[in-house]
C-alpha cells in the first residue's frame, strides 16, 4: 500500500476540499479552501471576496502545505479583515434594504407595491416596485438588470472620449461577476467588465474602462500601453490604489446583494 502511494501518478484534475485553520491568539478559526491544481507550479495563498485559497502543486505535500499556511498566517488575518463585508451590507430584503450601493454611494431605496417588479432611479433615491408573491429570485434578477443598465449607461457615456488615436471601437460589450480581474478584452475586441465596477467611484471605473480600450492598441502591459493609458487617463494610480483599498469589499457587496 506505502509503495502504490508512493509511485501513483499525481492528480490530473483539480481536486478541492476545505481545511479549518486553528484559532490563535484570540483570533477565530479560519477556513481554508485548498486546491491541488496539477497547473500550479508553486504553493499559493490567496484571498478574495470568496474567502482563502491555499493552491498546491501535484506533488507538494499536504503537510508542506500546512507549513505555508503556519508561515503566512498573519499575512492571512490581514488580508481576510481587508476583504471583510462591513455588517451593513446584507442581501437584498424586500421592504427592509433601506439603500443601495451605487456609484460609491449609499443611495436610498423606496420601497412600494405594485403589479411587477421594476426598479428606477430618481432625484430622491431607487424606488423599487415589488408584487407581495414575487420570489427572490426575480427580485436579484431585476437588481442585476438594473446594475447593467447603469453601467452600460456610463460606458457608452465615456467611450467616445476616450477612442481617438486607438486603432478601433471595442466589440460587445458585457458584465459579468468576476473573481479577480475588473475587465478583459479578448481578440476578437470584444470587452468584459466586472459589474461590481458600478458600485465604485465613477472615476476608478472609468479608469477600468480605459485600460481596456488601451488594449486595443497594446495587447500587454508594456511601456507603450502604459503611455496610451497616461495620455488618456493621467490620474490612473489613485484608481489602481483605490481599487487596492476598496476592490475586495466592492465585490463582495455585489455577491452578498446578488444572493438568491
Amino acid at each position: 500500500m506505502l509503495l502504490r502511494r508512493l509511485t501513483a501518478k499525481p492528480p490530473r484534475s483539480v481536486e478541492r476540499d476545505t481545511i479549518v485553520v486553528p484559532a490563535r491568539a484570540g483570533a477565530p478559526p479560519i477556513e481554508v479552501q485548498r486546491v491541488r491544481d496539477p497547473r500550479a507550479r508553486r504553493i499559493r495563498l490567496s484571498v478574495d471576496e470568496r474567502g482563502a485559497r491555499l493552491t498546491l502543486p501535484s506533488r507538494a505535500s499536504l503537510l508542506a502545505g500546512e507549513r505555508f499556511l503556519e508561515e503566512h498566517h498573519q499575512w492571512l488575518c490581514e488580508q481576510l479583515a481587508r476583504s471583510a463585508v462591513p455588517e451593513t451590507v446584507q442581501p437584498l430584503r424586500p421592504h427592509v434594504t433601506p439603500s443601495l450601493p451605487l456609484r460609491g454611494q449609499d443611495i436610498a431605496l423606496h420601497w412600494r407595491s405594485g403589479r411587477y417588479t421594476r426598479l428606477d432611479l430618481h432625484e430622491d433615491g431607487l424606488h423599487l416596485q415589488w408584487p407581495e408573491r414575487a420570489s427572490q429570485a426575480t427580485l436579484v434578477r431585476t437588481l442585476r438588470s438594473f446594475y447593467e443598465t447603469q453601467a452600460m449607461a456610463d460606458v457608452q457615456a465615456w467611450t467616445p472620449r476616450h477612442l481617438p488615436g486607438l486603432p478601433r471601437a471595442p466589440g460587445r460589450v458585457r458584465f459579468k461577476i468576476m473573481s479577480s480581474q475588473w475587465g478583459s478584452l479578448s481578440p476578437d475586441g470584444s470587452m468584459a467588465l466586472d459589474l461590481s465596477l458600478v458600485l465604485a467611484r465613477p472615476s476608478a471605473f472609468e479608469y477600468v474602462l480605459v485600460h481596456e480600450l488601451c488594449h486595443l492598441a497594446q495587447a500587454n502591459h508594456s511601456p507603450a500601453f502604459w503611455a496610451e493609458v497616461q495620455a488618456r487617463f493621467p490620474d490612473w494610480r489613485a484608481e489602481r490604489a483605490y481599487f487596492h483599498e476598496h476592490g475586495r469589499i466592492l465585490k463582495a457587496q455585489l455577491r452578498t446583494l446578488l444572493q438568491s
